[in-house]
């Protein structure tokens, strides 16, 4: 007996959650078919029942990984005041929870030297995926385009240079500058 349209998308998403999560650990090309059919319970032989290609996959995992970044990021400017709503952001991006825990954080210091040597498609993507954290940024707190830009940066790179690091000590201290720092340019005019 075939299996249902609903069956066959639970076991897709289930196919991107491994991927994305195992992408954002270990990089895309570090990881193989089988070892995300694994991480989701299935066999390897399954795969192109679900996808054309790994490049398929890899398009769909980081559309998910910003949908699920963006989600969670909302949440917690949901719960913080009109005002505090940009600092809640910024202290949940540069945390040490999102530095230590890659495979479920944000695709962009996780990916973006990889996707830069990666497909058109995988980059049009990862393009779009950008544009729409920056749109999110720039609608928290009224930013215009360039002031969302220069922070999406800042906080990607800031995750970035504390998870490449071996110094403990230094991470911390990457994270806990440029929280001060972000906080201190997007803070409202004291009155």
């Amino acid at each position: 007996m075939p299996y249902t349209k609903k069956h066959k998308m639970n076991i897709r998403h289930k196919i991107v959650q491994s991927a994305s999560q195992a992408f954002r650990a270990n990089g895309i090309k570090a990881v193989s078919v089988p070892q995300i059919m694994s991480g989701a319970g299935l066999t390897h032989g399954g795969f192109y029942a679900h996808f054309d290609s790994k490049e398929q996959l890899v398009a769909e995992a980081c559309k998910s990984a910003m949908e699920g970044t963006v989600s969670r990021l909302g949440s917690i400017a949901e719960q913080a005041s009109d005002e505090q709503k940009l600092t809640a952001v910024i202290e949940s991006y540069l945390s040490d929870t999102h530095r230590d825990s890659a495979e479920q954080g944000c695709i962009m210091p996780a990916l973006a030297g990889e996707i830069a040597r990666s497909s058109e498609d995988i980059r049009e993507v990862f393009t779009e995926e950008v544009s729409r954290f920056v749109s999110f940024v720039s609608g928290l707190a009224g930013q215009d385009e360039d002031k969302s830009i220069a922070l999406t940066a800042t906080m990607v790179g800031s995750i970035l240079l504390a998870r490449s690091v071996n110094d403990p000590e230094l991470s911390d201290k990457i994270l806990s500058a440029c929280r001060a720092d972000l906080k201190q340019r997007t803070a409202g005019p004291v009155s």
